[in-house]
């Protein structure tokens, strides 16, 4: 089947099956243009709590279709590729932060985890965070308490420089927002100098230094909106690219390159787990009603609750 054929046997399988497709911003334009409802972490987590729905299919990475079926146990939860991982969820074992919070136990820690982690790792945190909302969270969490922050040191540095806090910050980075070059970065600035720079705060602190707006996926595709400008250098994953062209035609979006464009083979920084989420898999997803996503039953117990409390304090 062609793209367009391929995209009507999704929409009338989820018909049939009273399935609902949520997508992330970093997947592909044809993924997203099929999909219910396309979002950044927070916005999807918000979303999965209100939808009717006997089945969600998930098009991100692990992680994400996880989260789903804990907030939604009852419903089935599927994705397209169960290989679609997180090089930041990797960076940060339940094994290996659980030893790292029995260093500190001392200081009577809380745990503070961004999305981009697994069930387990969730499961051993206080509150869950997004880029979206990890300054308001942080910022109601009592003053005198000891914080550690994971998996990603970038979001925490910045996080850390915001609020006036000191987290203690696990050793982990997304490895498509590390690779962004700061040297073509500067080039485009000189190049385009009317173009206000957009970074979302997973980069690197030399990164931030040269942005105009550090905020997550969301918070740019809005600024592009309201923003007079009419073009815009962006250093976030090149999938949102294709949500801020619908939202602006007449505006230009700039996308800033990886150091090396070797490893992923083209000039724009793209992050090749969520690349994995085509339309043939999800055709064969919802036809099959699989790969699905399973939680343990007592790891998404203690999981739920700091998302709940994220929901909760968003």
């Amino acid at each position: 089947m062609n793209k367009e054929d391929l995209s009507a046997a999704v929409r009338q399988l989820c018909q049939e099956k009273n399935a609902i497709i949520m997508a992330h911003y970093y997947t592909r334009p044809e993924i997203q243009d099929v999909a219910d409802f396309i979002g950044d972490s927070l916005a999807l987590a918000q979303q999965a709590t209100r939808v009717d729905a006997d089945i969600i299919v998930m098009c991100g990475v692990h992680f994400m279709g996880e989260t789903m079926k804990i907030l939604c146990p009852e419903k089935k939860v599927l994705v397209p590729d169960l290989t679609a991982g997180c090089s930041l969820a990797d960076s940060c074992r339940a094994e290996d932060l659980e030893k790292f919070i029995a260093e500190h136990a001392d200081e009577k820690p809380l745990v503070v985890s961004y999305v981009n982690t697994s069930a387990a790792v969730k499961a051993l945190t206080d509150v869950v965070v997004t880029s979206s909302n990890a300054k308001h969270i942080v910022d109601q969490l009592p003053q005198d308490a000891k914080i550690i922050f994971g998996p990603d040191k970038n979001l925490g540095n910045y996080i850390n420089s915001v609020t006036g806090r000191e987290m203690i910050l696990w050793d982990g980075a997304c490895h498509v927002h590390s690779r962004f070059s700061l040297e073509a970065l500067l080039a485009l600035k000189k190049q385009y100098p009317d173009a206000p720079v957009l970074a979302h705060p997973e980069c690197k602190a030399l990164i931030l230094t040269q942005a105009d707006k550090i905020g997550s996926t969301k918070a740019l595709l809005e600024y592009t909106k309201t923003s007079s400008a009419e073009r815009f250098i962006i250093v976030t994953e090149s999938g949102i690219l294709h949500e801020m062209q619908k939202a602006c035609p007449d505006k230009e979006f700039i996308p800033v390159p990886p150091e090396t464009t070797e490893s992923i083979g083209c000039h724009c920084n793209e992050c090749e787990y969520m690349r994995l989420n085509t339309l043939e898999k999800l055709y064969a997803c919802l036809k099959d009603e699989a790969p699905e996503i399973e939680v343990d039953a007592q790891i998404a117990k203690k999981a739920v609750l700091p998302i709940q409390r994220m929901l909760e304090m968003s």
